[in-house]
């Protein structure tokens, strides 16, 4: 049985993705052929492009519900609130059924 190693996720700064946009972007070169130079997957490059065209207002977004950079960013800063809101009310509600319990 072979098993294959799986290539470590990479991250990059917002800097580096908005530099490899402003390459395709200047039209020269493909985004193919950027992520080529780069050691990037195309996939990625063309990511950040229609990401780029989204927050600056150039495209609506193939996809129901694209959604800017700030919009992400505060739809997972919503999220993280909701969870700690649910686990707050979750340990409210125990503490109620011990003191209830307690009292009888």
């Amino acid at each position: 049985m072979v098993t294959k190693k799986r290539k470590q996720r990479r991250s990059f700064t917002a800097e580096y993705k908005a530099e490899v946009v402003r390459l395709v972007a200047a039209g020269d070169r493909t985004a193919g052929q950027v992520a080529r130079d780069l050691e990037l997957t195309e996939t990625s490059v063309r990511a950040w492009v229609r990401q780029s065209d989204i927050d600056s207002g150039k495209a609506k977004g193939g996809a129901a519900g694209a959604l800017t950079t700030a919009e992400r960013e505060e739809l997972a800063a919503l999220k993280r609130e909701v969870k700690t809101l649910r686990m707050e009310r979750d340990i409210l509600k125990k503490a109620t059924a011990f003191f209830a319990k307690e009292s009888t």
